[in-house]
């Protein structure tokens, strides 16, 4: 019995740190496979084909350019031949995506491997919120963990120091996986609150597209501070109704909660369109063209799904900060409503 196998799915900017990591220890350790495969949407760069980039010059040079892979990672355009055999499949594609890429892989997936949704985002479903790991479970019928924590790809291809929380119900495969993605400078903590360990991932894009509408408008540290602190509240108040299992404070101190939302409303793509929305009164759909070199952002468009969500559920005004964010993305109003929101908050009532 050889080691267990493992596939990415998924080549863009973080789906290619990740593969950094977990080829460069697949390769260290007899529990898993030399081999490790990464399916990657195959389009041309340059005249050739990326799979064919990355096999030959073990680099993403569109999604991750001046980063080595290992050379045991390979890039696969079938998707099907990607994940055969594979013991622990790692989802690293856009969420809006997921949905298709589970169709193709119903039926061709081993029954006890065991799936890691490192996506951040949720979707809609008839009772309201759907989480990716729910929506990859039902599909595929394999026992789903996540991954979420303060990770800019960039900084963890560059092996900056950062922590990441695992999010397993299956403490027997947390440490499996938690031997996967360890590494001296991506340190991980496993806790068994998986579902709240992924909301935290989806609601702090949100949070992150006010915090840069804030910087847009020229509001200095101290307002970004309360935005933080306020979309923290948030964020804790819908996990708590909506989440199935237990929801503990304490989650939220992990690296999915807290760390990661302060790196996002910091740094990252969220953020940065944000703040040029803010500047420029172009439209979310142009920045993104203009700003994100084919990446899709994911703030604006959780604030929709969480909207229809609140709006069945009448609490739209319990979530001021979430509301605002949807209607300056989408229904016109103007950008300085996000400062009306945290003057009017209920927090301070």
């Amino acid at each position: 019995m050889g080691g267990k196998k493992v596939c990415i799915v998924g080549s863009g900017n973080w789906g290619s740190a990740i593969a950094k990591i977990a080829g460069s220890n697949a390769a260290r350790l007899s529990t898993f496979e030399n081999q490790v495969n990464m399916w990657v949407l195959e389009e041309e760069v340059g005249g050739r084909r990326l799979t064919d980039i990355i096999n030959t010059e073990h680099e993403n040079v569109k999604y991750l350019p001046g980063h080595k892979l290992p050379p045991n990672v390979v890039a696969e355009p079938d998707l099907l031949k990607a994940c055969a055999g594979a013991d622990v499949l790692l989802f690293v594609v856009p969420h809006q995506f997921i949905g298709k890429v589970c169709d193709q892989l119903k039926g061709h997936v081993k029954k006890d491997a065991v799936g890691v949704s490192l996506i951040k985002g949720v979707d809609e479903g008839p009772d309201g919120l759907r989480l990716i790991s729910d929506i990859i479970h039902e599909k595929l019928g394999i026992e789903m963990s996540v991954l979420m924590g303060a990770n800019i790809a960039s900084e963890v291809a560059e092996e900056k120091f950062c922590e990441t929380t695992i999010g397993c119900k299956n403490m027997q495969h947390g440490q499996t996986l938690k031997d996967l993605m360890q590494t001296p400078n991506f340190r991980v903590t496993v806790v068994q609150e998986a579902d709240t360990v992924e909301i935290c991932g989806a609601l702090k894009n949100v949070v992150a597209v006010g915090a840069g509408f804030c910087d847009g408008l020229g509001y200095g540290d101290n307002t970004k501070a309360a935005v933080i602190r306020l979309g923290l509240m948030e964020m804790i108040a819908f996990a708590k109704l909506f989440c199935k299992g237990p929801v503990t404070s304490s989650t939220f101190l992990e690296s999915c909660g807290v760390a990661d939302l302060i790196t996002t409303c910091y740094g990252g793509r969220n953020r940065k369109v944000a703040e040029a929305f803010a500047k420029t009164g172009k439209s979310i759909e142009q920045l993104e063209k203009e700003m994100l070199n084919g990446q899709k952002l994911q703030g604006p468009q959780t604030s929709a799904e969480l909207h229809r969500i609140l709006k069945s559920k009448n609490i739209v005004e319990k979530f001021p900060l979430f509301t605002a964010v949807y209607r300056i993305c989408y229904e016109g109003k103007p950008v300085t409503d996000v400062i009306k929101c945290l003057q009017n908050h209920p927090e301070h009532m």
